[in-house]
């Protein structure tokens, strides 16, 4: 069995440490559990590793948020991964602060990258793992916030919170998404 997964932000150091690069972060942590190493090939940095006799493709697009779909698409297509095995794990506005939730389909809720991923895939049934990163923001403020930095209290809870969110990825490659939304959402 052979898995996709998806790790939403933006390339580059002024990026890094946004709150819109959990994804990044989340896939980072999976690869490092793992040995896996990230190499930068067509529209993604990719590493390939195993999970109890999974093959895991974990991908950090390098096309900017807004046009991930195009990664997702083509790595799909190179690896040869059905939308059932695809996880896309992103940040989430609508989440108090370190609030993981995996839900099988939904809309994009003004989320840019789930927006082109859903074009590109034609469909928005697919799984997503959303990491909540709160809303405190004014008004108009929404891009600033979610490539902002976290707050210092948050900074010291990000850790224990990315460990939690791998734990979703074993899941979802062994028994699937609906146990794993059993196990894990709300915890």
């Amino acid at each position: 069995m052979k898995y996709l997964i998806v790790g939403l932000g933006n390339p580059g150091a002024k990026y890094e440490n946004t709150r819109h690069n959990i994804g990044f972060k989340v896939v980072e942590k999976f690869a490092e559990e793992r040995g896996a190493e990230f190499e930068t090939l067509k529209h993604a940095q990719v590493a390939h590793a195993k999970w109890k006799g999974r093959q895991v493709v974990l991908i950090k697009p390098t096309t900017f948020m807004n046009l991930s779909g195009k990664a997702v698409n083509y790595w799909m297509q190179q690896e040869k991964i059905p939308l059932a095995n695809v996880l896309v794990i992103m940040d989430d506005i609508s989440l108090p602060f370190g609030t993981l939730r995996l839900k099988g389909k939904g809309s994009d809720a003004g989320h840019n990258g789930l927006k082109d991923i859903e074009k590109m895939v034609g469909t928005s049934k697919y799984a997503r793992l959303k990491f909540g990163v709160g809303n405190d923001f004014h008004p108009g403020q929404q891009a600033d916030y979610v490539l902002g930095e976290w707050k210092k209290n948050e900074a010291l809870d990000l850790p224990e919170r990315i460990e939690m969110s791998t734990n979703f990825i074993k899941d979802f490659t062994t028994i699937g998404l609906q146990m794993t939304m059993t196990n894990w959402n709300n915890k």
